[in-house]
């Protein structure tokens, strides 16, 4: 049950819809790519961030509410708020980091042909709006889906979604396919 009054922390780096909407503009539309030679591992994460924490456990302690941590920066108390589906969690083993842009979606679109370097950094970016903490059974319902394929439950949260997916993109310059773009286009109209 959402607690009443909870502030739900977001990532950085969300546009407005003007923004979202140019940046949707100016990529590139092309066919995905093929699966051919993608594997998770090819994308290193949860990579450390200092203090001995990794990016998981940043993401935990940025989108959680009350978050306190063990000297191994593991979350020990706190709450979470579910954007994509409303729910709040109190136990960090109910909550997943979510890839705005999943790494196979990524793969597709552009990153088969990054050094590993490249995505580890995209697995890890922690200046854009590419990493949220959110429900896990919702986010395992997503797997590695793009916008025309799935959508976040709570529709109030299409607008900050699909701005979300458009500024990772736009970012990292990978390509977005026309049902992607329709759909991405469609939740813009949500804004």
């Amino acid at each position: 049950m959402p607690l009443s009054g909870a502030a739900v922390a977001e990532p950085p780096g969300i546009p407005d819809e003007a923004t979202a909407r140019a940046q949707l503009g100016e990529l590139t539309v092309a066919a995905d790519g093929p699966m051919d030679g993608y594997d998770r591992d090819l994308f290193p994460h949860w990579s450390d961030q200092g203090d001995s924490c990794n990016t998981r456990e940043a993401v935990l302690e940025r989108d959680g509410t009350g978050v306190e941590s063990g000297s191994d920066c593991y979350p020990t108390s706190g709450t979470w708020e579910s954007p994509y589906d409303g729910a709040t969690w109190s136990e960090p083993s109910d909550v997943d980091i979510d890839h705005v842009v999943p790494l196979a979606a990524a793969w597709r679109s552009g990153a088969a042909d990054w050094t590993t370097d490249q995505r580890e950094q995209f697995a890890n970016d922690l200046s854009a709006p590419q990493l949220i903490a959110v429900t896990d059974n919702v986010n395992q319902e997503k797997g590695d889906q793009s916008p025309d394929e799935w959508k976040p439950p709570s529709q109030d949260y299409w607008c900050t979604y699909a701005s979300m997916w458009i500024t990772v993109k736009h970012k990292w310059e990978l390509t977005v396919d026309d049902a992607e773009k329709a759909a991405l286009t469609e939740m813009l109209d949500a804004c």
